[in-house]
C-alpha cells in the first residue's frame, strides 16, 4: 500500500519502510509524528483520491533524525562596480521512518503492537550488560596497552631498513660567459 501525503508545501509518495528526508517538523528523535494531510492512497483495492485531501486518512511516521543539510552558497557580484556579497545557508530537516498508513475507518492497532514489543525486548538487555559490563572492560584496557608498545617497537624496525638508492642530484649546467664585446 502506498500514499501520497503533503508536508512542508511539497507532496511525497510513501509506503510502509520509507525513510523520507523532509522539512523541519517540531519534535525530537523517537518522537511519534501522524501526517493528517493524505492526498492518495493505492493498494491491492485499489487507487483512492481525495478532493483534496481524504477525510480520515492517516499516515504515521516516527521521527529519525534532526538535522541541516549540505552548505548552499550564494554569491552576488556585479561586475566592474567592486560589489561582492558571499552568504551560505544550511536548511534543517527531518528524517522520518514510515511506520503504517491507514485508510479510513481504519485504528492504528498495527503501530501499537510494533512499539510495544521493542520496549519489552531493549529494556532486559540493558540491566544485564551494565551490571557485567564495567569490570570486564577494565581488564581488556589493561592489556590493550602492551600490544599498542609492541606496535611502536615495531614501527622502528621498520625503518632501519636499507632504502633505496637514491637518484643522484642533477648536475647543474656552468653559466655562460658573455661574449667580449667588439669594439670599434
Amino acid at each position: 500500500m502506498f500514499a501520497v501525503i503533503k508536508t512542508g508545501g511539497k507532496q511525497y509518495k510513501v509506503a510502509e519502510g520509507d525513510l523520507l528526508t523532509i522539512e523541519k517538523l517540531d519534535g525530537q528523535a523517537g518522537d511519534a509524528v501522524v501526517f493528517d494531510e493524505v492526498l492518495m492512497l493505492g493498494g491491492d483495492a485499489g487507487v483512492t483520491t481525495g478532493e483534496p485531501a481524504i477525510k480520515g486518512a492517516q499516515v504515521t511516521a516516527e521521527i529519525v533524525e534532526n538535522g541541516r543539510g549540505a552548505k548552499i552558497i550564494i554569491f552576488k557580484k556585479r561586475r566592474r562596480q567592486n560589489y561582492r556579497r558571499k552568504n551560505g545557508h544550511r536548511q534543517w530537516f527531518s528524517k522520518v521512518k514510515i511506520a503504517e498508513i491507514l485508510a479510513p475507518g481504519q485504528s492504528a492497532k498495527k503501530a501499537a503492537a510494533k512499539k510495544a514489543a521493542p520496549k519489552a525486548d531493549a529494556a532486559p538487555a540493558e540491566k544485564p550488560a551494565a551490571k557485567t559490563g564495567a569490570a570486564p572492560k577494565a581488564a581488556p584496557a589493561k592489556k590493550a596497552a602492551p600490544k599498542a608498545a609492541a606496535a611502536k617497537k615495531a614501527a622502528p624496525k621498520a625503518a632501519a631498513k636499507p632504502k633505496a638508492a637514491a637518484k643522484p642530484a642533477a648536475k647543474k649546467a656552468a653559466p655562460k660567459k658573455a661574449a667580449p664585446k667588439k669594439e670599434g
